[in-house]
């Protein structure tokens, strides 16, 4: 432990430990010779956390283990046999949760596998690259509780930067040994994988297949899982485009090809029991399964008129191509289908946006001794923005402005059901705060994960000009009188969040010319291109300078304000100006 310590100390300065990790990339980076490398990663490993024990396990994907590639102070026959499968033991299971573990004292821990008596204390730190698992640095020590939380994520650190370096070790390995086959191929294999029109593809694959091996039929089927089938996506024959039945799982030369997942070659077909006749000139066959990631996607079948024509460089050629042109069959097909998803998300969206439009208040509402205008710009598709107007019939008229968590359709959604209990509750709840407060309840009562709402509630009174607010986490209005802009504080919790709130109403008396705007974050949160925000003091600044304008000259003029300081949003803005009239106006807004 004492060893520890010191790199505790060591790497005090956030700049100390930076350079280790650079130290670390560059002694990495020094080889693609695998022995090499892991011996130089268990060099770097000792200087800073001392084991009794290493070892580099690396993860292989066919057989589903992690076996020792590299290690110090294990037994020979462990190394050599020793195979552990996902989830099993201190090392399995920091394959399978893609997370270090530490155990203090593995005598206490059912999942360690001994491998020495004397072992207390265990790290296992996983690594990966691109997404994938590469395997587990594995550290032991004799000693109880040998290693700390901060050794912990010093391996973590260690492991994240020499992953890369081992993965791509491994892969040169693999490269060198099928270079010079790939380079020949290269060229087609980039071709096929720039090409996303899934038609477009399977013509390409079709007639390069021709130049390279010579076919009277070709086709490529796609497996149906659920029909247990392969479908025909793409057949030519003769040069001529032909449809052909599906084939289920298993039957015929393509479904042995599936099922066996491995190059089936037929000489005569005529010989071979489990030919289908689809073509009765047809003399030999060879099918390809098309396999990505490990999973059977479909099968590459070549025919020909003449008995034995694919010879063993055809099937090695196919064999090569194969995972190729199954990747890109695959892109193409999810990128069609990704496509058909975004039109008809398209649609939805379409949808959704003509019934907000239905849903939400005309962009100048009438509301009596009021001049009143509302705009609403949303940041995606859809808004989560809400507002409201609600006449009550004495007159009063009720002023709901608020906004939703998130942005988006969700945030719709949950904006829509907010204005649906609002339009419920609001002509039984005549006071402010006594909305806020029961819809606060029905909200928890259908709570929704990370879901809440900020709403701003006016009880306007045309009478008396007098206006009575209640405030559920929203932001106040901004009330400008004569140039001037009268403060309120106006505050209360959020809907959805707590239950069993409270909320106060604040009384404020109007007069003629008065302006009350209400706004979503969006207005304040709207940066420029160096990241700094409208804000509150900049949107009363406009306010201000333009107290005397109509309620949507001033609307107009924030959104002008907000486009020349930046054309970018990043969250939905709505703004709600109304501007009290004056004595004697009658009527309607």
């Amino acid at each position: 432990m004492q060893s520890t310590r010191k790199a505790t100390v060591r790497f005090r300065e956030r700049s100390e430990l930076l350079d280790f990790l650079l130290e670390v990339s560059a002694a990495t980076a020094l080889t693609l010779d695998l022995d090499q490398l892991l011996a130089n990663v268990a060099e770097i490993v000792q200087k800073v956390l001392p084991y009794d024990l290493f070892a580099i396990l690396l993860y292989q994907e066919k057989r589903q283990d992690l076996r020792i590639r590299y290690g110090v102070g294990h037994r020979d026959e462990v190394v050599r046999n020793l195979s552990i499968g996902l989830g099993e033991g201190v090392t399995g299971t920091a394959a399978a949760r893609r997370e270090p573990v530490l155990v203090g004292d593995v005598r206490n821990d059912p999942r360690y596998l001994n491998s020495v008596d004397a072992v207390r204390t265990e790290l296992a730190v996983p690594m990966t690259a691109r997404g994938k698992l590469v395997g587990v640095i594995d550290l032991q020590s004799t000693r109880v509780n040998a290693y700390t939380e901060y050794d912990r994520a010093l391996l973590r650190l260690i492991a994240g930067r020499v992953s890369i370096a081992i993965d791509n070790a491994r892969l040169y390995r693999r490269a060198e040994r099928q270079y010079r086959t790939l380079k020949t191929l290269s060229h087609i294999s980039r071709e096929f994988s720039s090409i996303l029109d899934l038609n477009e593809l399977l013509s390409k694959i079709a007639s390069t297949m021709r130049e390279l091996i010579d076919y009277d039929a070709f086709s490529i089927l796609l497996v149906d899982h659920d029909a247990k089938a392969l479908h025909h996506l793409f057949s030519i024959r003769y040069d001529q485009r032909v449809n052909i039945d599906n084939v289920p799982m298993g039957k015929g030369i393509t479904g042995a090809a599936a099922e066996s997942r491995e190059v089936v070659r037929v000489h005569d077909t005529g010989k071979d029991p489990r030919y289908i006749c689809s073509h009765p000139d047809i003399r030999s066959e060879v099918a390809v399964p098309l396999i990505v990631q490990d999973r059977i996607v479909g099968v590459m079948d070549l025919e020909s008129n003449r008995i034995g024509h694919f010879t063993d460089d055809h099937v090695r050629t196919l064999g090569l191509l194969g995972p190729q042109v199954a990747s890109s069959v695959e892109n193409a097909r999810l990128y069609q289908e990704l496509a058909t998803r975004e039109r008809r998300m398209e649609e939805d969206l379409q949808a959704a946006r003509e019934l907000q439009r239905v849903l939400l208040p005309d962009a100048s509402p009438e509301i009596e001794g009021l001049e009143a205008t509302v705009r609403l710009r949303p940041a995606r598709e859809i808004s989560g923005d809400i507002y409201d107007v609600f006449e009550h019939l004495d007159g009063q008229t009720l002023i709901a402005f608020g906004d939703v968590s998130g942005k988006g359709a969700a945030a719709a959604l949950y904006g829509s059901l907010v204005s649906g209990l609002l339009r419920t509750l609001s002509p039984r709840r005549r006071h402010p705060a006594e909305l806020l407060k029961a819809l606060n309840e029905v909200l928890i009562e259908r709570k929704v994960e990370a879901r809440y709402v900020t709403l701003c509630v006016l009880l306007w009174d045309p009478a008396t000009r007098r206006i009575v607010m209640a405030n559920a986490g929203a932001i106040p209005p901004m009330i400008c009188r004569g140039g001037e802009i009268v403060k309120l504080r106006v505050e209360g919790v959020p809907l959805g969040l707590l239950d069993a709130r409270e909320y106060e109403e604040v009384p404020f008396q109007a007069e003629p010319g008065d302006l009350i705007v209400l706004y979503s974050d969006g207005i304040t949160d709207h940066q420029n291109a160096a990241g700094t925000e409208f804000g509150r003091g900049r949107l009363a600044q406009v306010v201000r300078a333009h107290c005397n304008q109509t309620s949507g000259e001033l609307t107009s003029t924030i959104f002008q304000e907000m486009d020349r300081y930046s054309t970018t949003a990043f969250d939905d803005q709505t703004v709600f100006v109304m501007k009290v009239k004056p004595a004697g106006s009658v009527g309607v807004g």
